[in-house]
């Protein structure tokens, strides 16, 4: 009887040893997290964190995206996607981050570029931040995957890059294939600057079948001589809604033939966000685009 009563004994405290770990194992707090972020640097979180505060607005998308938006508790005052972020409170930006406000949220994961001022401080604070900066499609995969273990789902990542993909491979299957080729120019600020090969935006006009009038060699983003663009002759003009309407008034611009021919895509605020940020919203910005592109009318013939 000792020795039945001893092997009852033992498996009544494993099994309860069992019930109270469960918990704790299904939300994934049974190991601490780590991530390394784009400083190179490893941050260890003991569990996934329940308030993050975003200062970048494709983190903020990304995690709202990954299923995690609940945990948002401020954002950057250009955070405006989904709807539901523009109620938080807004910390300032990347060089003017308002460091009380945000300190007095008690986030415990702070997500920011690695070029903001503040990331020093916010550690110096015993923040734990995390510096992610996306410039092209492959660091968008990388970031998304980074988020999703700092979120505690490291399936979650890419499992929505591969959506992506596949809304982007089906967008440029739209493209008509007679634009397959023809030169791009997409402007995204008016000084000009202008999207290059490099950047996310000029590989994702690539992965709809066109080229770009911006080389690799110039850059990601170069700010560019107006009459760098005037020579280029672009095929189609990409732009905001109101630089689209301004450049046949700029000195020498009423000579570019796309604008001459109506070869352009101009898009107001909202859409442009989706077309500007690395992020979860690409595939919707590789449909606009396909869609705008499909229904250019055709070149004109060239005087000889």
């Amino acid at each position: 009887m000792p020795a039945a009563f001893a092997r009852w004994a033992a498996r009544a405290r494993s099994a309860l040893l069992v019930a109270m770990l469960a918990p704790l194992a299904g939300a994934g707090w049974a190991q601490p997290l780590s991530v390394v972020d784009d400083r190179g640097r490893t941050v260890v979180l003991p569990a996934p964190p329940q308030r993050v505060v975003s200062l970048v607005p494709s983190l903020t998308e990304a995690v709202c995206a990954l299923q995690a938006c609940g945990r948002l508790v401020g954002t950057d005052r250009f955070s405006n996607w989904p709807a539901s972020v523009r109620t938080l409170p807004k910390l300032g930006g990347l060089e003017d981050t308002q460091i009380e406000r945000l300190v007095a949220l008690k986030p415990d994961l702070v997500l920011t570029a690695t070029s903001s001022r503040a990331n020093d401080r916010l550690e110096a604070l015993g923040l734990r931040v995390v510096a992610l900066e996306p410039r092209t499609l492959q660091d968008t995969e990388r970031v998304l995957g980074q988020l999703g273990r700092a979120l505690g789902d490291a399936a979650a990542g890419p499992a929505l890059w591969q959506q992506l993909q596949q809304r982007i491979g089906a967008a440029a299957a739209r493209v008509p294939a007679a634009l397959r080729g023809q030169k791009v120019y997409f402007e995204v600020a008016s000084a000009p600057y202008a999207a290059g090969e490099v950047s996310f935006v000029g590989e994702l006009l690539a992965r709809l079948g066109v080229g770009n009038v911006v080389p690799a060699a110039m850059g990601p983003f170069p700010k560019l001589n107006p009459e760098f663009v005037v020579r280029a002759q672009p095929d189609i003009v990409i732009g905001t809604a109101r630089a689209v309407a301004e450049m046949p008034a700029r000195p020498g611009w009423g000579a570019l033939r796309a604008l001459q021919q109506g070869r352009v895509c101009g898009f107001a605020s909202e859409p442009w966000d989706t077309l500007v940020r690395p992020g979860p919203r690409l595939a919707e910005g590789a449909e606009l685009l396909a869609d705008c592109l499909a229904g250019l009318p055709p070149a004109a013939a060239q005087a000889r």
